[in-house]
């Protein structure tokens, strides 16, 4: 075995475990782990990354929805619109230069733990 499917494993067991416990998209740990881990361009880790994701998705749906913690018509809406921007964002993405594409990967991380880290540090509210 290499480093190289090491990392791979790592990040990939990294992402399911986020996916499954805090409900993080898998691609947010594993385009970094392909791309800054082991040297993929950007287009192809992402393109990597969405098949990737698929089995840590169905894996985690499925234990949230036995668990009672899924509400099926938002699902079925999101999801709906999901495949709809993602055939729209995959066309886009494959006439991005790379370069580009990691800038807004970069951005979009950011802006995400900027949004996590004010939602963690507010006082909780009173259920009304």
């Amino acid at each position: 075995m290499s480093w190289r499917e090491v990392v791979l494993i790592v990040g990939g067991f990294g992402a399911g475990f986020l996916s499954g416990t805090i409900g993080i998209g898998g691609g947010a740990l594993f385009v970094p782990t392909m791309t800054v881990g082991v040297g993929l361009r950007q287009a192809l880790a992402q393109g990597t990354s969405l098949v990737a994701i698929v089995p840590t998705a169905l894996v985690s749906g499925v234990t949230h929805i036995r668990q009672g913690n899924v509400q099926r018509a938002p699902a079925l809406w999101m999801g709906g619109g999901g495949v709809i921007g993602a055939v729209i964002g995959a066309l886009v993405a494959v006439e991005i230069p790379g370069s580009i594409l990691a800038r807004v990967w970069g951005a979009f991380l950011l802006f995400t733990a900027y949004r996590l880290a004010v939602q963690a540090f507010r006082p909780p509210q009173k259920p009304g």
